[in-house]
């Protein structure tokens, strides 16, 4: 994986990481999330106009790309509503890695190099043990984190082909915009527009600007390495927001932890020399 791509990855996990603690803060996440799609989709437009490159041959990718980011946010705000993100967050962003390494070779003929492989698996075990394990979920709860898990994998193997045909930040401008439209009207009917309203703050705009920021940053990286290698990286934001949450006195952290954060930084380092 070149450096390039590494350090793209690392920025899009803090970043990532960032955004998801600013809205874990939020009452009503969902209308929190509804504003900031549509805000980060709107701070990025004057960016993506004047770097914009999108030939039509983008579009089946984009069709793609925007069901499975309409399915990614009714999935997890119906598992965050059944469970607890402490569970759902961590089995879905560790599945997400392992789903893009085996599609990526299985159907789409990606070559992973053993290193990179076995750093995939270290990241998605170790972001599972950092969050920890509840042996007490039911499995509905199981199926919708690895549903989420599985949109991960979806879009981001899709998004690695439909960015040749585009440049990264008007990719994710039409992608977005599309999923923003869809998610909004949504929560529209479902919480009503009073409830949009209230969730508009600092947070959920800073949020909104970290939410389309962090995936610019990973579609920048996949330009460059494996599709497996930056999903494994990028996933590390799990590492770091428990890292935050901790020195912050807002988390314990205990001995299945740090291994879990050992386990992803080896992996990192694994993937890095694949």
């Amino acid at each position: 994986m070149p450096i390039s791509a590494l350090l793209l990855a690392l920025a899009a996990a803090v970043v990532h990481a960032g955004w998801n603690l600013l809205l874990s803060d939020e009452r009503d996440t969902y209308s929190a999330s509804a504003v900031a799609l549509v805000v980060g989709t709107l701070v990025f437009a004057p960016v993506a106009v004047l770097g914009w490159r999108f030939d039509s041959t983008a579009l089946p990718f984009v069709a793609g790309s925007t069901a499975l980011e309409v399915l990614y946010m009714v999935l997890l705000a119906t598992a965050y509503s059944v469970a607890a993100m402490a569970f759902v967050y961590p089995i879905a962003r560790g599945t997400g890695p392992v789903l893009v390494l085996i599609a990526g070779a299985a159907v789409t003929g990606a070559g992973v190099s053993l290193p990179a492989a076995l750093g995939v698996l270290l990241v998605a075990g170790g972001i599972v043990l950092v969050r920890g394990v509840h042996s007490s979920a039911r499995p509905r709860d199981l199926a919708l984190a690895l549903g989420v898990g599985a949109c991960i994998a979806g879009y981001t193997l899709v998004d690695k082909h439909g960015i040749v045909h585009a440049a990264p930040v008007a990719y994710l401008e039409v992608v977005f915009g599309a999923t923003a439209i869809a998610y909004l009207l949504g929560t529209w009917r479902a919480r009503g527009p009073a409830a949009l309203r209230t969730a508009i703050s600092w947070r959920t705009v800073f949020a909104g600007i970290g939410f389309f920021g962090a995936y610019a940053l990973t579609l920048a990286a996949l330009r460059l390495a494996p599709a497996a290698s930056v999903a494994a990286v990028r996933e590390s934001s799990v590492v770091i927001a428990t890292a935050v949450l901790a020195l912050s006195g807002r988390e314990q952290v205990g001995a299945e932890r740090v291994a879990g954060a050992v386990a992803v930084v080896a992996g990192i380092a694994l993937v890095s020399l694949g």
